[in-house]
């Protein structure tokens, strides 16, 4: 009877502290990165001395020689290493240091109206004067001395990217945010169904709208036991990872629905920012996205687009009066991509294309003989430059969370203005990708 009684007690104890809830948490993190051979390069934009077409992308303003054609090399994109500690049932934390944009930050191109000057020039006693015309065309874009998260000695370096407290179910189908977190914008939903930021970011990141600021998020689901219905709202900073530099707040917001058993995504995305804001310069962005996919375990297809506004954006010079004068950017993007599976578990495929038009209000200060020159304050959306990209390639998966993919990466070139047209031209890239994943 004492045996059994104490076998008896130290169950009940058991089951008893089974049901205590302990702190807990979890060390993960991933890598990619390339081999990557630079088989064409944009050198008509490198000719005109703009040598930042495509802004701050992985491949288009780099300071390579030749150009950057026929440039090789070994690169780690990017590296996260990251901590998840669930702190009561209540709360969770989460801590991620990364490393990434090993690329030369671009500048803002300034074009200037061509300009015809007369010189006499005299000979000789006796001998008649000659004249010399010289007709110039100015195109600045100097090079900046941000260098992505590259340290002053060139090396990578790591910073906070997420640091954040989840206070779960503070009502019926909620999570409260508080910290440096994932912004609506898309990591929740369009990059995960992507599934291929190893290769390149979605339409909206390649123009730098912030994939994580500093801030509050309110998470949830408009039926709180149904996940098929759901929103994300926040309000951050603005900056990023970087402290913050004006007194504006970034203003995001989404929801999203799942139909058909969730093979059905729909997803509609808006934010709002105000850049700079006195009584005489008024400077804002506004983006509206939609994201559709169709998904199934052994294929995806999608479709991303967004509009973006951004008031003031471009400053002009009258040819008259020598006033500046402002005028709006109006972008547009639209994103296909397909990705699947070939062979079991394996060996898939990835392939996506995307056309992105910030020309939508060129015709208003693209005049040379009304303005004498014109500038875009924000980099991404050089309102000249129309670009085309895609990208194509094979997935083989040796073991689970170890992926290498031989792929191409293509983005082509067409700028079209007044003051100084430039020819067309494209960044050709062959690459061997590696991707690894631990802790998850």
């Amino acid at each position: 009877m004492a045996i059994l009684l104490s076998a008896s007690l130290s169950v009940h104890a058991q089951s008893s502290s089974d049901t205590v809830f302990k702190p807990h948490g979890t060390l993960w993190g991933y890598a990619f990165g390339d081999f990557a051979y630079k088989g064409n390069a944009d050198t008509a934009g490198f000719a005109k001395n703009a040598k930042y077409r495509g802004g701050s992308n992985q491949y288009t303003n780099v300071n390579w020689a030749n150009n950057g054609q026929n440039m090789n090399l070994f690169q780690l994109r990017r590296a996260y290493l990251g901590y998840n500690y669930d702190i009561s049932p209540k709360f969770s934390a989460e801590f991620l240091l990364a490393a990434e944009d090993d690329f030369n930050s671009a500048a803002p191109t300034t074009y200037t109206a061509t300009s015809t000057s007369t010189t006499t020039i005299t000979g000789a006693p006796g001998a008649a004067a000659t004249t010399k015309t010289t007709t110039t065309v100015s195109v600045s874009n100097p090079a900046s001395n941000q260098n992505g998260d590259l340290l002053a000695d060139g090396k990578l370096a790591p910073y906070l990217k997420l640091a954040n407290v989840r206070w779960k179910q503070i009502y019926p189908g909620a999570d409260l945010v508080i910290g440096e977190v994932a912004t609506p914008s898309f990591p929740l939903l369009s990059e995960v169904v992507w599934n291929y930021r190893s290769i390149e970011r979605t339409v909206s990141d390649i123009r730098r709208t912030p994939s994580f600021d500093l801030g509050v998020t309110l998470q949830g689901r408009f039926i709180p036991k149904n996940d098929n219905y759901g929103y994300n709202v926040m309000v951050g900073n603005g900056q990023s990872a970087k402290i913050e530099a004006n007194a504006f707040k970034w203003f995001y917001g989404d929801v999203y629905a799942k139909f058909f058993n969730k093979h059905l995504i729909v997803d509609l995305y808006q934010d709002y920012y105000r850049l700079n804001w006195t009584p005489t310069y008024h400077h804002d962005r506004n983006m509206t996205k939609i994201f559709i996919a169709w998904t199934e375990p052994k294929f995806t297809v999608g479709v991303e687009a967004f509009t973006n506004t951004l008031m003031g954006d471009v400053a002009a010079t009258g040819a008259a009066d020598g006033k500046t004068y402002y005028f709006n950017t109006v972008a547009t993007a639209v994103s296909l991509y397909a990705r699947g599976k070939i062979y079991k578990d394996k060996l898939g495929f990835f392939a996506r294309y995307d056309t992105y038009d910030p020309t939508k209000n060129l015709s208003a200060f693209d005049n040379p003989a009304q303005f004498s020159k014109y500038s875009a304050s924000t980099s991404q959306y050089d309102p000249t430059n129309k670009e085309n990209f895609m990208t194509l390639g094979l997935d083989y998966t040796p073991i689970k969370n170890v992926h290498i993919m031989p792929n191409i990466w293509y983005d082509s070139y067409s700028s079209s203005n007044g003051f100084s047209p430039l020819p067309n031209g494209n960044d050709m890239v062959y690459r061997l990708t590696f991707y690894f994943i631990f802790g998850k």
